[in-house]
């Protein structure tokens, strides 16, 4: 398990995890917690993986601010562990249509 401070929230994550995550997706854990920061981000429940725990999404620009990243993650002794992150579509139509000027 990989233990990550950024500001005052706290992260972490199986290892193993973010380098499959890595491999699959082209994004590391640690460049997932970016999206965190993002003023505009948006916090979603996720209620298709929410089984045996609370999960939610996290849609929030990466650190260039060049895309929208889409955390999936949890929340377990005060910690934020982070399950998987991607450049999705979906994430960034749902982060685009939440802060678009009406």
């Amino acid at each position: 398990m990989y233990t990550a401070s950024m500001h005052d929230s706290n992260f972490e994550w199986d290892e193993e995890k973010n380098l499959e995550n890595e491999r699959k997706h082209g994004v590391t854990f640690y460049e997932a917690q970016q999206a965190f920061l993002d003023e505009k981000r948006i916090i979603a429940e996720d209620t298709v993986h929410s089984q045996q725990e609370t999960r939610y999404f996290c849609f929030g620009k990466n650190h260039e601010g060049s895309g929208i990243l889409t955390v999936r993650f949890t929340y377990r002794l005060n910690l934020i562990r982070i399950i998987g992150a991607g450049y999705w579509r979906k994430g960034k139509k749902i982060y685009e249509q939440n802060n678009s000027i009406h």
